[in-house]
């Protein structure tokens, strides 16, 4: 039988909330249902009535799910447009609470969303409810219930307002039983940057890497792979999940930090009590990667550079060497001075389509079945279409969510992708580096020249690129 729940959300990152909220009923094997009605799922709103098999599952949900608030599930008795329509329906769900009557003690709280309710009126509203006859004593600081009524109002973001102007012209009033705070939201306070031991400029915030977390379904027993490590930003939520760690990057110096005693991700795992969930970390480029077998990954996870505060690099010479060149590299070889210094290899420019491209291949070659890919994609905000996702997707790999984080002409996209196939799939080579022959060009293709040139339309672009070239 299914219980109607009423949840409350954040409201901060809306088009994550559904994808979230699949992602951490599908790891703890939920059904649900969401409402029918296309304006009751909006994610922009703080309030839905979720169907849930059990009051445990709503319990669960609340404590993992970072987008839901502190004081944040009730069991659902009702809402309307009006307190006429709110307590008729109250009053259809008497079966629900009528087992409180006797002897339960009890409070009513009165609140709203974009709203402050004068102390008179809640007192009103709450006397609304006496038919409820609730024969309990009143305990207003540990009661046995907590009942709510929750009213919504429109957003009214960017007007000035005396202080209860348009009180009671709600949207919808909500009542229900609270049944569970949310305590995940707490964790953004945890692994907040600022208070981290080791971190760095392309430190990701604390709530996303939350979420991030979240959408890779981590727990005790997974495996989970950052290919692009940097300081760790991804690793220290997830294997605070219980999940264990495996990193690497091109450029160790991010992971190692400048103390020569304790690699950096290793001295802010420590902080977070992770550091035994860390299996290692190590320095190669994922286009030459040691794997030698595949399928060895329950998640991946990674924000890959994309040149705005750290370009994306890959082993190779952005020029080839002439024959003259060629031909001193080789003498040197074959007979290397004294005091030569360590080889660095060259790396050259990682474009960004490639990068996405050759990350979705290396994670359907290291997934296991039903594994997921989860990764942080850039897109200018005027050329986006849908299928610019797609055109990183190859055989056995599935888009399950796409979520939007908009910072006006630019944006970020969550991307989550599941492998759906059990056929085992060779090591990519990632070579030849070629522009691929498709008739669309993905929003997310040169995304660092975009950016940097302030995101011109695309005709401005080729005139100030053929303008560039032209001879004086």
């Amino acid at each position: 039988m299914t219980t109607l729940y009423l949840f409350v959300f954040a409201q901060s990152h809306d088009e994550f909330r559904l994808p979230e909220l699949s992602s951490v009923a599908e790891l703890n094997g939920i059904p649900y249902t969401l409402p029918l009605k296309p304006e009751d799922r909006d994610p922009t709103r703080p309030f839905m009535v979720i169907g849930l098999g059990k009051e445990d599952h709503a319990q669960i949900l609340a404590r993992r799910c970072i987008l839901i608030k502190f004081v944040s599930v009730y069991e659902f008795y009702g809402q309307g447009s009006t307190y006429e329509e709110l307590h008729a329906a109250n009053r259809a769900s008497r079966p629900l609470w009528e087992k409180f009557i006797p002897d339960t003690s009890f409070r009513f709280l009165v609140t709203s969303y974009n709203h402050k309710i004068p102390q008179s009126r809640q007192r009103e509203v709450i006397e609304s409810f006496s038919y409820m006859d609730f024969l309990g004593p009143i305990n207003m600081k540990n009661p046995d219930i907590t009942c709510a009524v929750l009213e919504e109002y429109f957003d009214t973001r960017g007007t000035t307002r005396s202080k209860h102007q348009g009180d009671g012209n709600f949207r919808q009033v909500f009542f229900g039983r609270l049944i569970e705070e949310g305590t995940a939201r707490n964790l953004i306070v945890k692994f907040d940057v600022k208070k981290r031991s080791y971190f760095g400029n392309t430190s990701m915030e604390s709530e996303i890497s939350l979420l991030m977390a979240n959408q890779t379904l981590a727990s005790p027993g997974k495996i989970v792979y950052d290919p692009f490590m940097g300081t760790g930003s991804m690793a220290y939520p997830t294997a605070y999940f219980g999940a264990l760690v495996y990193g690497s990057d091109i450029d160790g110096r991010q992971m190692r930090g400048k103390d020569k005693k304790s690699p950096g991700v290793i001295r802010a795992a420590t902080q977070y009590g992770v550091a035994s969930r860390i299996v290692d970390l190590c320095t190669f480029d994922v286009t030459h990667n040691p794997w030698r077998c595949g399928e060895l990954f329950d998640a991946i996870v990674t924000d890959p550079p994309y040149g705005v505060r750290a370009g994306a690099k890959r082993l190779g010479r952005k020029r080839e060497l002439s024959d003259r060149q060629r031909q001193l590299c080789e003498e040197h070889r074959m007979n290397p001075s004294s005091d030569d210094q360590p080889y660095i290899p060259p790396t050259r420019p990682y474009e960004l389509s490639h990068l996405a491209a050759d990350l979705v291949l290396l994670a359907r070659y290291l997934l296991r079945p039903g594994g997921r890919l989860v990764f942080f994609l850039p897109t200018v905000t005027d050329e986006y279409e849908e299928v610019d996702i797609y055109t990183m997707l190859c055989e056995g790999m599935e888009v399950i969510a796409n979520s939007l984080q908009d910072f006006g002409s630019w944006g970020r996209r969550l991307v989550t992708i599941r492998k759906t196939t059990s056929e085992k799939y060779p090591s990519p080579t990632f070579e030849p580096i070629h522009e691929p022959k498709v008739d669309h060009v993905p929003a997310h293709k040169d995304f660092r020249e975009k950016y940097f040139q302030g995101f011109k339309p695309k005709e401005e672009r080729g005139a100030s690129k053929d303008s560039s070239t032209t001879p004086v």
